[in-house]
């Protein structure tokens, strides 16, 4: 499906992460100019090997490098805004999480408001409902920061918000759910319970649980979230729009546990343990009736599919 990307100069901060990678395998199908900035915090040489060279300029640096950032966003007509400290590492050190998420993303809203790109898409993420008071969560529903991590990226939505307002900025925001596929890698201590799930299955290990496991998420496959993150950018209709990016289907971790043993064919014996510090969300799924409106965007692929596919990957690319 074109979204009139082909020939486009585009930027793409953290495009070396989990999601930034896929991104940008998704631009280079669309014919898109691309270049990615990355300060290799969390992301990898390894997620972009299978892309060619040629499809992509790479920058090592930081969004807080704002003579960089103003240097790469004058040369673009679109920026899609990923890179951020992750929850695990905001909470290890909340003084690099406002340094990266809030000073890099001002960093960005500025040079754009100077440069003018076509549009700036910034990745939230729905941590910053924290423990909702109803489900399933809507976009103006009731904000809970509950982690260093919800903070910034709370602000940086702010400030996006702010630069619409003010400065007539095209901006527009994603809230990512729980985001799992393939290129997360399972090796690295930032990656998600899907991740760490299938790396320990894949070498029989038992499956360790933080909790009780019956704590709830809304996993979306990275496919889907990339197609939405896409639309979301392009459309005309999303300026100044927040819209959450989802399934709209609960799962909790013990049921995650469930399936991933039944896709290896393992018995099904989970190790709980302590709950970890950023474990502070219960039930969490969101509603995504405003993107399905809005942007014509619905979710394709089943947590089981997702799974599936997430584990052929893996065997793909080998231990």
């Amino acid at each position: 499906m074109g979204h009139d990307l082909k020939g486009q100069r585009v930027l793409v901060t953290g495009g070396a992460g989990f999601v930034g990678s896929n991104l940008v395998r998704r631009l280079v199908a669309e014919g898109a100019e691309i270049t990615i900035l990355d300060d290799f915090f969390t992301g990898r040489m390894e997620n972009l090997r299978d892309i060619d060279t040629a499809d992509y300029r790479l920058v090592r640096g930081s969004v807080t490098d704002s003579g960089l950032v103003r240097q790469l966003v004058s040369q673009v007509e679109w920026v899609f805004h990923l890179a951020a400290r992750n929850i695990i590492a905001s909470t290890r050190n909340p003084y690099e999480d406002f340094q990266t998420n809030i000073g890099g993303t001002l960093n960005i809203l500025l040079a754009a408001r100077d440069f003018h790109p076509q549009r700036v898409l910034y990745t939230s993420s729905v941590s910053v409902y924290g423990n909702p008071r109803y489900l399933p969560i809507n976009e103006d529903d009731c904000i809970s920061l509950l982690t260093p991590y919800a903070v910034s990226k709370f602000s940086g939505e702010g400030y996006c918000q702010a630069f619409y307002e003010s400065y007539g900025l095209p901006v527009v925001v994603v809230r990512y759910s729980n985001v799992y596929g393939p290129w997360q890698d399972p090796q690295n201590p930032y990656c998600g319970v899907v991740a760490k799930f299938m790396g320990k299955a894949q070498k029989g290990l038992l499956l360790e649980i933080h909790g009780d496991g019956e704590q709830t998420r809304d996993f979306t496959f990275m496919e889907d979230a990339v197609e939405a993150t896409i639309l979301a950018a392009v459309s005309p209709k999303s300026a100044g729009e927040v819209f959450n990016i989802g399934t709209g289907v609960e799962a909790n971790v013990n049921t995650l546990a469930r399936l991933v043993s039944d896709l290896y064919g393992l018995e099904l014996k989970p190790v709980y343990i302590d709950r970890r510090d950023i474990d502070n969300i219960r039930r969490r799924v969101v509603n995504i009736e405003k993107v399905r409106r809005i942007l014509r965007w619905v979710p394709r692929v089943t947590l089981a599919e997702g799974l599936l596919r997430t584990k052929q990957w893996l065997q793909a690319v080998g231990p």
